[in-house]
């Protein structure tokens, strides 16, 4: 077991060895499959942050429950209280029709025309927060009961655009899915080119070998660590620059985060992310460096 271990850290020693005779070579392979990798990754990225920041709307599955003109404060508090006891409501907010009309003309900019108004417009209304666990059908049967109140005026529920929204992300990672596979197909016609002008340039040393007895495992064994360094560099630097493009966006993303109210980041790669897809790389560069010698060194024969 020790020779064998040894042989094969040898083996993957001089593999290192002779990229390194070429660098120029091997940092631009290393670069076109790092580009190649970084794409899927950082489309994912950006899925995994839009599906964080839709699943922070918490209140695009409130009710707002405008109330009849009549409804004074005191049973507006009343009708809120006896709602919040039901089971399938986490939370009643009362919305004082005086407080929302000063928040309108705060932020509307037509306060001098409130100003001439006899009295306030608005009504009273409660956002009824049901809880998370509630289904589509059951919100629909609550919305119903509220609109079946006699209290309640209007009430709205608009979830369309959310559940738009995540439709569309999902159609996105399935996108990433399918645009991953293509160009690991494109990554192993890459490594296996590379590897397939690797073993014309060493045909002669193949020859040699052949003619004094080493199996094909053995001849194989420097090319497919040679896949194996290409896929694991290539990974390494998709990982550097999938976060050198996070950390360059997460600043305006801030910035932008910070114009509406907010204070969200912009996160990167997690640990079992990073490591898929450096997994990913290994796995393309060991089978496109595996392909290339199962079908070019049958066309090698000792003269």
């Amino acid at each position: 077991m020790q020779a064998w271990i040894g042989r094969h850290a040898q083996t993957a020693l001089a593999s290192l060895g002779k990229l390194a005779e070429s660098p120029l070579a091997t940092v631009l392979t290393v670069l076109v499959i790092g580009v190649t990798l970084a794409l899927p990754g950082a489309l994912q990225v950006l899925v995994k942050n839009a599906l964080t920041v839709s699943g922070g709307w918490q209140g695009a599955t409130d009710f707002s429950m405008y109330l009849q003109p009549d409804i004074d404060r005191a049973a507006a508090d009343q009708l809120g209280n006896l709602l919040a006891s039901r089971a399938d409501i986490a939370d009643v907010t009362l919305v004082d029709a005086d407080e929302a009309l000063e928040a309108f003309a705060e932020n509307s900019g037509f306060g001098a025309a409130l100003d001439a108004l006899d009295n306030n417009p608005l009504p009273h209304a409660l956002v009824v927060r049901p809880i998370a666990s509630l289904s589509p059908e059951a919100s629909a049967l609550l919305k119903q009961e509220l609109e079946n109140l006699p209290e309640a005026d209007i009430v709205q529920l608009d979830t369309e655009w959310v559940s738009r929204f995540q439709a569309m992300l999902q159609l996105v990672r399935r996108s990433i899915l399918l645009a991953a596979g293509m160009l690991g197909l494109a990554l192993l016609v890459v490594i296996g080119n590379t590897i397939r002008l690797d073993i014309q340039n060493r045909r002669d040393e193949i020859e040699i070998m052949q003619l004094v007895g080493a199996s094909d495992g053995f001849i194989r064994r420097p090319f497919l660590y040679t896949g194996f360094w290409y896929g694991l560099a290539g990974g390494l630097a998709a990982v550097v620059l999938v976060a050198v493009a996070t950390a360059l966006l997460a600043g305006p993303v801030s910035a932008l985060a910070g114009l509406y109210g907010g204070s969200w980041r912009l996160s990167g790669l997690d640990l079992r992310e990073t490591g898929v897809l450096v997994a990913v790389g290994v796995g393309l560069g060991l089978a496109g460096s595996w392909l290339a010698t199962a079908r070019h060194m049958r066309r090698i024969e000792p003269k």
